[in-house]
């Protein structure tokens, strides 16, 4: 049997994702979840409900100030979340 040389988790982890087509489902779950990291804890709070839809992320805030708040800051929010994950993967936020 010939040897390979060694490769990481993280490299056998990406092609296994590539390789199934999973690679961009997996970006969105990242996107929805980094949510929190990005706004902080004090607006996670407020945060009910957050999903991807094609390139929007929906998100449900329970305070009408912070709704407001929030709706000015979304072109920032989308260069952050996207450059948290490192690839473009929304282009707008929805602020319910």
């Amino acid at each position: 049997m010939k040897r390979t040389d060694p490769h990481s988790i993280d490299e056998i982890i990406t092609s296994m994702m590539e390789q199934a087509g999973m690679t961009d489902e997996f970006a969105r779950r990242r996107i929805s979840y980094l949510w929190a990291e990005v706004v902080g804890p004090a607006v996670n709070r407020f945060t009910a409900r957050r999903y991807v839809d094609g390139t929007t992320l929906h998100v449900y805030i329970t305070s009408a100030a912070l709704k407001s708040e929030l709706s000015f800051l979304v072109p920032r929010l989308v260069d952050r979340l996207n450059e948290a994950v490192g690839q473009i993967v929304i282009t707008d936020i929805v602020i319910h």
